[in-house]
């Protein structure tokens, strides 16, 4: 009895999220471990078929490094990255794509669909949903060419909006077009960041493979964030490495109207829910400012 009443109260510390989030758009950049376990795989899919059913609007945005990565080794092609982006001549551009949009985004389009959820498999050359531009980084003071990575011009949002408002999930490969016509590989954290502030969605959810952000002293996990906190923790050393370039797109898509974002562990089953859901929530939200949606949240 005691389980069944524990059950019970979950549901209950739920209701205030369902309420206050139903109609509003969630976009979850899905990647990482997530999509390598097939235990983690069908969490991620039911949490996301859930939040249809009760009414949010969830749009998928997914990457696929590991599939691309094993592509291009039976191929003889060598990977090589430079600042955590892939360089992409024409040959891995065409694997990238391949793979992205006819084998990765497929095969989330079929789990969703298994699960009960009504998913469609777009990217960025459809409808010119993604519109780009060559992107060239500057590395060492010196514009580089890494080849067929986009920098994003134009999100053409009505697509996403005409899926997800109706009863389907749409799910988004990472692949923008140039005004040319051509193909570009693009960072999938970089296409979430971007629909989001397009969508004005209430949520943006980094599926990661780490906890959170950490404090410095004892590696707790910061359950929520200010963007003038995240600002102070870069300064101090304490948000590094990886973890900067995330923080800071989520900073960047709350200050163009996003409601909150949010960097969770994958690794973590039904870690959506349990973000979303509970008073606490088990990764770091980030918010323009720190206010409650109900009075029992614990920020």
């Amino acid at each position: 009895m005691e389980t069944i009443i524990k059950k019970a109260q979950i549901l209950i510390e739920a209701l205030p999220y369902i309420q206050k989030l139903a109609g509003k758009t969630v976009v979850i950049k899905y990647g990482g471990n997530a999509m390598i376990s097939d235990e983690l795989k069908n969490s991620v899919m039911e949490d996301i078929t859930l939040l249809k059913y009760i009414g949010l609007n969830p749009v998928v945005v997914h990457g696929g490094g590991p599939d691309i990565n094993k592509a291009l080794d039976k191929l003889n092609i060598k990977s090589e990255f430079v600042n955590g982006l892939r360089v992409t001549d024409a040959k891995t551009m065409e694997v990238a794509q391949m793979v992205l949009v006819g084998k990765t985004n497929k095969e989330i389009v079929s789990l969703l669909n298994k699960k009960g959820g009504k998913a469609i498999g777009l990217c960025g050359i459809d409808g010119n949903l993604i519109e780009c531009e060559q992107y060239k980084p500057d590395i060492d003071g010196k514009e580089t060419d890494i080849g067929y990575v986009g920098k994003i011009t134009r999100i053409n949002s009505k697509v996403i909006e005409l899926i997800a408002k109706d009863e389907y999930i749409p799910v988004i490969a990472p692949i923008g077009v140039g005004p040319d016509g051509q193909s570009y590989n693009i960072n999938a954290d970089t296409v979430a960041g971007e629909i989001a502030i397009a969508l004005k969605a209430e949520k943006l959810m980094l599926l990661t493979d780490v906890e959170g952000v950490k404090t410095a002293s004892d590696g707790e996990v910061l359950s929520a964030l200010t963007v003038s906190e995240v600002h102070q923790l870069i300064e101090k050393k304490v948000i590094n490495g990886g973890m900067v370039p995330k923080v800071l797109g989520c900073v960047e898509a709350l200050e163009n109207g996003v409601g909150r974002t949010h960097i969770i562990d994958g690794r973590i089953p039904h870690c959506i829910l349990l973000e979303i859901f509970t008073n606490k929530g088990i990764g770091t939200m980030i918010m323009k400012e720190k206010v409650l949606y109900h009075s029992g949240e614990k920020l």
